[in-house]
C-alpha cells in the first residue's frame, strides 16, 4: 500500500469505532440506517450467491443517494435489456437511495449497502459478490475500494462523473492520492467538458463527454396521477408555489423574508426539505413562527387557511413540483452548491434558483440563459420574484416552454453513456449473453 493511501486508511480507522454510532443516531429519523448495519462491514448475511456459483453476470451499480439512484435506472434498464441473466446489484450508503432503489426497481435487483472504504470491508464485499465490473455514479470515489477492486481485477467505470471547481481543489490538496485512484479507474463519463477538464488536471486518463443522465429521468405516471389527488386536496382556487429540495437555515430565511412582504391569502407554499431527517425540524420551524401548515403525511384537505404544505415524504417530487405553476430549487440560498432543477425543467415547471449553485453549475447557467430559470441574490429577491411570477401567467407560460425545450435539447445522455459502455462490457470476460 503507498504512503498516501496508508495514512488515509489510518485515518478510516481512527474514526471506524464511532461509525455504528453515527449510524444508530441517524436510524432515530431514518430507520433505515439501522438496517443490515454489518453490510456497512462487509458483513453480507443474505443468502446471495457469488457470481463463481452461477453462470450470469454480476453488473454492480453504486448510487449513493437518491438522486444518483434515479439517475442511474436508465442505465440499469440498459444492462438488464442487454444481460437478460445477469445480476444487477446496485448498492448505496443513504437511506433515501437504498428505499428510492426499492420503490424504482423492485425484487428486479439486489440491493446492499457499500462497505465503509476499510480495506477488510471491501474485500469483504468484493469476494462475496465477485462483481463483473462496477459503475459508480457522479463523484462517488473512495482510495481503497478502488485500489481493491484493481488488485482484484475488476473494472471500475466512474459515469455521469462531475467534479466542481470547489471540489477538484480539495483533491488538489490530497493530490497523490487522488491520482492514483482517478488513475486506476478503467474509464470516466463526464457531464460536462468542464467536468473532463477538472478530472484530467487531477491526473485522470480523458475522460469521454456524454452528458447528464438526469435529463433522461423518466417521470413515473404514477406521480402525475398523485399531483392530481394533491390538486384536488388543495383546491384549483389556490395559487401554488414550491420550495423543495431546501437545506438547514434556507427554510428560515424564506419564511421571514415572507413575513416581510406576505404573498396574497390565495397562494400557497409546498415546503419540501432535501433531507427526511429535517422534517420534523422544519415543523417545528413553522410552529414556532405560527405559520398555518399541513403535513403531507396527513392525507388531509388542504383549508383555505393553511399557508403552507409540508412535503414530509420521500419519492414523491414529481408529484410536488406537477402540482406547483414554479419551483424554487434549494441548497442554493446558501453555499450549499444547489439540488438538482433538472426535474422541475423536465416538466416544464419555471425554476428560480439563489447564488450558489456550484454543483449544477452548467445547468444552471444554460436554464438561465434559455429563459427557463431565474437566479435570484437572496430570500428578499425570492419572495419578490415569487409575487412577480404568481401575477404574471404569460411569463410562467413562456418560461414553462422554455424549460421543457432546454430539457429536450439536453436529453440523450443514457444512449451516449451506453454506446460507450456496452463494446467494453463486451470485452469483459465472462460475456455470454442470456
Amino acid at each position: 500500500m503507498d504512503i498516501p493511501r496508508s495514512l488515509y486508511t489510518l485515518l478510516v480507522y481512527a474514526v471506524t469505532p464511532l461509525l455504528p454510532l453515527r449510524l444508530w443516531l441517524r436510524g432515530r429519523r431514518e430507520s433505515g440506517y439501522r438496517a443490515a448495519i454489518g453490510e456497512r462491514f462487509g458483513r453480507y448475511r443474505r443468502a446471495t450467491a457469488a457470481r463463481s456459483q452461477r453462470t450470469a453476470n454480476v453488473f454492480w451499480v453504486h448510487a449513493v443517494s437518491l438522486g444518483e439512484t434515479r439517475a442511474a435506472i436508465p442505465i440499469v434498464h440498459r444492462l438488464r435489456k442487454a444481460y437478460p441473466q445477469a445480476q444487477i446489484l446496485l448498492t448505496h450508503m443513504t437511506a433515501t437511495g437504498r428505499e428510492t432503489g426499492r420503490a424504482l426497481l423492485g425484487d428486479n435487483i439486489v440491493q446492499a449497502w457499500l462497505p465503509y472504504d476499510l480495506p477488510f470491508a471491501v474485500r469483504s464485499f468484493l469476494s462475496h459478490f465477485q462483481p463483473t465490473a462496477g459503475l459508480l455514479l457522479e463523484t462517488e470515489l473512495w482510495p481503497n475500494l478502488i485500489a481493491e477492486c484493481r488488485r482484484s481485477a475488476v473494472p471500475v467505470y466512474l459515469v455521469n462523473a462531475r467534479l466542481s471547481e470547489r471540489s477538484a481543489r480539495g483533491y488538489q490538496r490530497v493530490l497523490p492520492l487522488a491520482r492514483t485512484m482517478l488513475q486506476s479507474l478503467t474509464g470516466i463519463a463526464a457531464q460536462t467538458a468542464a467536468d473532463a477538464a477538472r478530472f484530467v488536471a487531477l491526473g485522470a486518463p480523458p475522460p469521454i463527454v456524454t452528458g447528464n443522465l438526469k435529463f433522461d429521468v423518466q417521470i413515473p405516471a404514477a406521480a402525475l396521477r398523485l399531483a392530481g389527488v394533491f390538486m384536488s386536496r388543495i383546491g384549483a382556487e389556490r395559487r401554488v408555489w414550491a420550495a423543495v429540495s431546501t437545506r438547514e437555515g434556507e427554510e428560515a430565511l424564506i419564511l421571514e423574508a415572507l413575513k416581510r412582504r406576505p404573498l396574497p391569502p390565495s397562494s400557497l407554499l409546498l415546503l419540501v426539505p432535501r433531507h427526511p431527517q429535517r422534517f420534523d425540524d422544519v415543523a417545528k420551524l413553522l410552529r414556532e413562527r405560527r405559520i398555518r401548515f399541513l403535513r403531507r403525511s396527513s392525507d388531509s384537505i388542504v383549508a383555505p387557511e393553511v399557508e403552507v404544505v409540508l412535503g414530509d415524504s420521500v419519492g414523491e417530487m414529481a408529484a410536488y413540483l406537477s402540482s406547483a405553476l414554479f419551483a424554487f430549487v434549494g441548497g442554493s440560498l446558501l453555499a450549499y452548491g444547489g439540488q438538482n432543477l433538472i426535474e422541475p425543467l423536465a416538466l416544464g415547471r419555471p425554476v428560480v434558483i439563489g447564488p450558489h449553485t456550484f454543483n449544477f453549475a452548467e445547468a444552471a447557467r444554460g436554464a438561465v440563459a434559455a429563459g427557463a430559470a431565474l437566479e435570484v441574490a437572496d430570500a428578499d429577491e425570492l419572495v419578490s420574484t415569487v409575487h412577480d411570477l404568481l401575477g404574471d401567467d404569460a411569463r410562467r407560460a413562456r418560461m414553462a416552454g422554455a424549460a421543457l425545450a432546454f430539457h429536450r435539447q439536453h436529453a440523450g445522455a443514457a444512449d451516449r453513456t451506453w454506446a460507450w459502455l456496452e463494446p467494453q462490457l463486451e470485452a469483459i470476460s465472462p460475456k455470454a449473453r442470456g
